[in-house]
């Protein structure tokens, strides 16, 4: 990672691995936050509590369509891991992992791949280490990573008798019929706000100004970032680093990324 320049003093100073502060040195917060990962999500309350209850009701809803489906026991035929979607599709609905492709494709593709290996690997640790690992490669192949699906997988595995009673109708119901109603879900409650419509085929940002070319010619500082996450009021999926280094990329090389 190049250096940061030296008129961005707002930024936090990197720590080199092997020059690690004394241990009687108190580590300032901005270096705390980098070494903890703590990410810049600047959003509203807005933002923050359209996310909060959309995750809600969209659980909600999938339980109460379930159990009108299958009066017999339509919530356990909710599998846990459609929790997690519920955190990326309302909580982060424009970013990559939580578009519908990998949402329907990861845990569709990871259950199978769960059933598979429930049933061709007697020692369940060793299957559920297969079913997890072998997902996670098949979504990166398919492009369709969506983290929940490692969840799926490990259901099909140690999810218990019923669950392993299912087969391969496993994949289709509930995983597939779960995932469906949370894409839908997810289109339905987040079309009522402009700015986080879902998925992003249906997001229309508005387009920003044109920088002029003493802007451009610097840098992006710690202050100038804060400020743009601020103006799209959505989360975000990429550090404060990352965006530099496209940044500089993108001036170091026009036209060829």
């Amino acid at each position: 990672m190049p250096a940061r320049p030296a008129t961005s003093p707002s930024f936090p100073v990197e720590i080199s691995l092997g020059k690690l502060p004394d241990k009687n040195t108190p580590v300032p917060l901005p270096k705390l936050r980098r070494w903890l990962g703590i990410e810049l999500i600047e959003v509203s309350i807005t933002e923050k509590a359209v996310s909060t209850l959309g995750g809600g009701l969209a659980i909600l809803l999938l339980i109460a369509i379930s159990t009108w489906a299958l009066p017999a026991g339509g919530a356990p035929a909710i599998i846990t891991s459609m929790g997690a979607s519920a955190v990326l599709l309302f909580g982060v609905p424009h970013g990559q992992l939580s578009q519908p492709w990998p949402v329907l494709a990861g845990h569709g593709i990871s259950a199978l791949i769960g059933v598979i290996c429930a049933r061709c690997i007697p020692h369940s640790a060793l299957a559920g280490a297969c079913a997890v690992g072998f997902s996670i490669g098949a979504m990166q192949q398919l492009k369709c990573i969506h983290p929940p699906g490692g969840a799926t997988a490990l259901t099909a595995v140690l999810g218990g008798e019923a669950i392993r009673q299912l087969g391969f109708g496993f994949v289709l119901f509930p995983v597939l019929a779960n995932a469906a109603m949370m894409v839908s879900l997810a289109v339905l409650i987040n079309y009522a706000f402009r700015w986080r419509r879902y998925p992003n085929a249906f997001h229309h940002p508005a387009r920003p100004p044109a920088p002029d070319s003493a802007t451009s010619a610097s840098p992006p500082t710690h202050e100038d970032i804060l400020a743009a996450l601020r103006s799209l009021d959505s989360f975000v999926d990429i550090s404060e680093d990352e965006l530099i280094r496209l940044v500089e990329l993108l001036r170091s090389h026009p036209g060829r990324i």
